[in-house]
C-alpha cells in the first residue's frame, strides 16, 4: 500500500475506532463489514467496467477465499431509512410551499387538522406513510414546532439538528461521511477542470479563548449559505417542483461542518 493512503486510512480509521469502542463494538464485527463492503465494492466495479464479478474473481482481487466471498455475496446488509429524512421535507415543504406560507411569505401557524391549510396535509403530502400524530410528536421533541392556541402548530426553528444521542446522528456518519469519500474519490480520478468543490479553511496556533466566537460567526454565516444552497435546489426538485424538465435523476449537495482539536505541538499557521 502507498504511504500515503496508509497514513490517510489510519486517521480515517483512527477517528471511527473512537465510535466504535464507545458503541461497544467488536473487532471482529468491523472486520466482517468491512470484508462485506470490499466484496460489494469489487463486484460493483467489476459489473460496471463490463467483466464477469465471479467469485474466483472477486477472491483474488480482494485476497479473500472463495467460501468467504460466496457467504459475503449472499449476505445481506439492513438498510435504516433514516427517519430524520422525512422530517426535513416536511419542513422543507412548511418553509417553501406556497400553500403553508402567509402573506408574507413566511411559514403559517397550522390547524393540525380539518381547515386548510393544515399540518396533516402538510404531514400527508411531504412525508410518506408516517402519521401526522407521529410527525408532531417528533417535531416536537427535536423542538422544531409547538401548539398553540386550539392546538395549531407552529413552526419554532427552519434548521433540524438530531439530538446528541440520536440515531439519527449515527445515520448522519454512514451518509455525510460515505458522501465525503466520495467526493474525494471523484477527484481522485478525473481531470481538474471536472473535480467538485472541496475547500476547507484551517488555522493551527489559536487560543482557545477565541474559539467560542469562531463557532457563533461559522454557526451564523454557514447557516444563512445553505438556506441559500437549499431554496435552489428546492426549486429544481421534481419531488417539489414537477415541471422541472431533465433526464436522468440525480441527488447533488454541499455540506458544511466544524473542527476544533487540540495541536500537539507548535506548526506553522495554513490555509488549504
Amino acid at each position: 500500500m502507498n504511504t500515503i493512503l496508509r497514513a490517510a486510512l489510519y486517521q480515517i480509521l483512527k477517528s471511527l475506532m473512537r465510535i466504535l469502542y464507545r458503541k461497544g463494538v467488536a473487532f471482529g464485527e468491523f472486520t466482517q463489514l468491512a470484508k462485506q463492503a470490499y466484496v460489494d465494492v469489487v463486484e460493483d466495479e467489476l459489473t460496471s467496467s463490463g467483466e464477469r464479478a465471479t467469485t474466483t474473481r472477486i477472491a483474488v482481487i480482494t485476497g479473500l477465499t472463495r467460501k468467504e466471498v460466496t457467504q459475503l455475496r449472499q449476505a445481506e446488509i439492513t438498510e435504516v431509512a433514516p427517519r430524520f429524512n422525512r422530517v426535513l421535507r416536511v419542513l422543507n415543504g412548511w418553509l417553501h410551499d406556497a400553500n403553508f406560507l402567509d402573506r408574507e411569505g413566511q411559514p403559517a401557524v397550522l390547524a393540525f387538522r380539518g381547515a386548510e391549510p393544515s399540518f396533516e396535509q402538510l404531514v400527508q403530502r411531504y412525508s410518506g406513510d408516517m402519521s401526522s400524530f407521529a410527525m408532531l410528536d417528533e417535531m416536537k421533541r427535536v423542538q422544531l414546532v409547538d401548539t398553540v392556541d386550539e392546538g395549531a402548530v407552529r413552526l419554532l426553528s427552519a434548521t433540524y439538528i438530531p439530538d446528541t444521542d440520536d440515531e439519527a446522528q449515527l445515520q448522519l456518519l454512514g451518509s455525510d461521511v460515505s458522501l465525503l469519500v466520495m467526493t474525494i474519490n471523484h477527484n481522485l480520478i478525473v481531470p481538474s477542470d471536472e473535480r467538485y468543490y472541496q475547500r476547507k479553511v484551517s488555522y493551527n496556533n489559536l487560543p482557545q479563548e477565541v474559539l467560542p466566537a469562531f463557532r457563533s460567526f461559522v454557526r451564523k454565516d454557514a447557516h444563512q449559505l445553505l438556506l441559500r444552497f437549499n431554496q435552489w435546489l428546492y426549486q429544481h426538485d421534481r419531488d417539489h417542483s414537477p415541471e422541472i424538465q431533465g433526464t436522468g435523476r440525480m441527488q447533488a449537495g454541499v455540506g458544511i461542518y466544524y473542527f476544533e482539536q487540540p495541536m500537539a505541538s507548535k506548526e506553522t499557521s495554513h490555509e488549504d
